[in-house]
């Protein structure tokens, strides 16, 4: 093959004249023939070809081979395949969407959601920075965006904390808190599916139409991402900006002069949302550089390294720009009046929050963040209470709360990427980012939920879209393409079993959602949001019923029809009737509420999180 012109033959040789190839996807052919001898005679034998198709256009103009894609016998006719790649696309997609809208419909405010409500409606109408710093305005002012279809009544006099704000905005203006949630949850839900066209176009131009639909099916069927898609918090819109900064860096190999300014926004979106998207500055810098020295190859070395080292500041800089431009857009004047008191910060955290170039509202927030994490939280492991962190705990955590099918196939995507040389260049865009951040959330001190590394479920379903091209390089495993379709399959199987459940998911391993309580806590398992099925369910089954409550989470019980008391607040020899416990509530129980949970026999359980007991 000539180096110089990938995709022909050489001329003057027995293989045969040139071939030049076109279409969309670029092919590497090699046509044997039998020749008569040279005196001229007729040809003896018939052409034998065999083809191999490979990288998308992404990788067209470096001349570097890129990812393997299905044989020609997995092919379509031309003109169904745009169609039938929409309409497959759209399915996976709406079911999603149904999902997520279900779920938003029937679950009622989780612990966060009401402080970043209040926060978004303050934002909106009083245009002011200050509630909630230590989470940056980005990720509230999507959620304003449905606030403000809502037109909720607001107090902005209201006294007291930001929880309280959210109580009073929610329970006692005269707003429907359904309706409010729904509509402060559905641009989220939106940003997610949104998520999902950009996890198909990634794994797309890493290994082709085949990985792309492999990747977007994982993700669509992901119980953690539709639980945490389908809620006004921050934890999926960080995710999806993270996802979106690494796939521009990909595409920056191509095009660095689009795309290395792109990714430095979609970075600068991610530092906007939350502060935990820090560490990935260095991450996407170097992803950028790599993509700016891989496309300029025949530059001269100096003027290749200063372009290079260029695109990584490039990066950086416009990503502060964005964290400057969104707490403009609150408040052009930048003015910081904290609702409540934000914690001095000493030594070497305090002197380099003081000299980064960020808002001072930003950096208030993060001396928020680092006094939460000196605190010493309780965790709940295995059915283990425990106080101080676990470096461990998100490892573990996620082995629980992700399917099965998604970690056999990450893993054989990120075997894949790592081992094939076509899929090779990608590794580092693929595997870089979410080790990276999963290695800084592990030294943190809040061992609350799986949500603190969502990036992992997400970054995972695009890496194993790499199963689709290593299948069809490992020709003579034939068993590999219906394993890859079985896992697929049983991860939409085990996405459609949980509906509408899926905030306490665990995969089939540690017993399913029934059972996660028993290993895990808080929101990977409850999070508050069970409260309008628990008064639901009382009045179904339970009508009239003297009933005692012990709930973890954010609602106002009586705004759901529950009239209940305190158990803890009472001797135990009062406490006959049915007994509701939060699940969380249970695993962190001790004393008086131990006891009565070890004396009373349960005898029924409201979506996973919430266990009645009769007494």
């Amino acid at each position: 093959m000539n180096p110089g012109r990938p995709g022909t033959v050489p001329q003057g040789t027995a293989e045969g004249p040139p071939v030049r190839l076109t279409g969309r996807w670029r092919r590497r052919t090699r046509v044997t023939r039998t020749v008569a001898p040279a005196t001229g005679g007729a040809v003896a034998g018939r052409a034998m070809a065999s083809e191999q198709r490979t990288a998308p256009r992404a990788e067209r103009a470096s001349g570097e081979p890129g990812a393997v894609l299905s044989p020609a016998r997995f092919r379509l006719p031309p003109g169904t395949r745009r169609p039938l790649l929409v309409v497959l696309v759209a399915l996976l997609l709406g079911q999603m969407a149904v999902a997520m809208v279900t779920t938003a419909v029937q679950q009622s405010p989780t612990i966060d959601e009401p402080v970043y409500v209040a926060t978004a409606t303050d934002y909106l109408r009083e245009h002011r920075l200050r509630y909630n710093p230590e989470h940056p305005p980005l990720g509230k002012l999507l959620i304003a965006a449905g606030v403000a279809v809502a037109d909720p009544r607001y107090d902005p006099s209201t006294p007291g904390t930001q929880g309280d704000v959210g109580r009073h905005l929610l329970y006692e203006s005269g707003n429907d808190p359904g309706r409010l949630m729904l509509w402060a949850r559905l641009p989220v839900i939106v940003l997610t599916l949104l998520t999902g066209l950009v996890v198909f176009a990634f794994a797309r131009d890493v290994a082709g139409t085949p990985g792309g639909l492999v990747a977007l099916a994982l993700y669509a069927f992901s119980p953690d991402v539709i639980a945490h898609g389908a809620l006004a918090t921050l934890d999926l819109p960080v995710t999806g900006f993270l996802v979106t900064a690494a796939w521009l860096a990909w595409r920056a190999r191509r095009r660095p002069r689009r795309y290395v300014p792109l990714t430095g926004l979609a970075l600068g979106a991610a530092l906007a949302t939350k502060m935990s998207a820090l560490p990935a500055i260095p991450v996407l810098m170097l992803l950028a550089a790599l993509s700016v020295w891989h496309a300029l190859p025949g530059a001269d070395r100096r003027r290749r390294a200063l372009l290079t080292a260029a695109g990584g500041v490039t990066v950086a800089v416009l990503a502060v720009a964005v964290v400057w431009a969104v707490y403009a857009a609150v408040d052009p004047r930048l003015r910081f009046s904290p609702a409540e008191p934000v914690p001095a910060l000493a030594g070497l955290h305090g002197r380099l929050t003081s000299l980064l170039p960020l808002p001072p509202a930003y950096r208030a927030g993060m001396r928020v963040q680092f006094a939460f994490e000196h605190h010493a939280w309780q965790g709940f492991l295995f059915g283990r209470l425990y106080t101080g962190p676990l470096w461990y705990y998100l490892p573990a955590a996620l082995l629980v709360k992700t399917p099965i099918a998604l970690l056999a196939l990450g893993a054989a995507g990120a075997t894949a990427a790592l081992t094939l040389r076509p899929l090779r260049p990608a590794a580092p865009y693929l595997l870089l980012p979410p080790a990276l951040l999963l290695a800084v959330a592990m030294t943190g001190a809040r061992d609350f939920g799986t949500r603190y590394a969502l990036f992992v479920p997400v970054f995972l379903a695009v890496t194993a879209g790499c199963v689709a091209a290593g299948c069809v390089t490992a020709v003579r495993y034939r068993w590999a393409v219906p394993l890859t379709g079985l896992l697929v399959a049983w991860a939409a199987v085990t996405s459609l079993r949980v509906y509408p459940y899926y905030l306490p998911y665990a995969n089939e391993a540690f017993g399913g959602p029934a059972a996660t309580h028993q290993v895990l806590h808080d929101s990977n398992v409850d999070w508050g949001q069970d409260l309008g099925r628990l008064g639901d369910r009382l009045r179904e089954r339970y009508p009239g019923e003297r009933v005692w409550l012990v709930y973890k989470g954010a609602g106002v019980p009586s705004a759901y029809g529950i009239h209940a008391a305190d158990p803890r607040a009472v001797p135990l020899s009062r406490v006959h009737g049915l007994l509701a416990v939060s699940d969380s509530a249970a695993a962190k129980a001790r004393g008086d509420l131990a006891r009565l949970i070890r004396t009373s026999r349960p005898v029924d359980q409201v979506g996973y999180s919430i266990t009645l007991y009769r007494r």
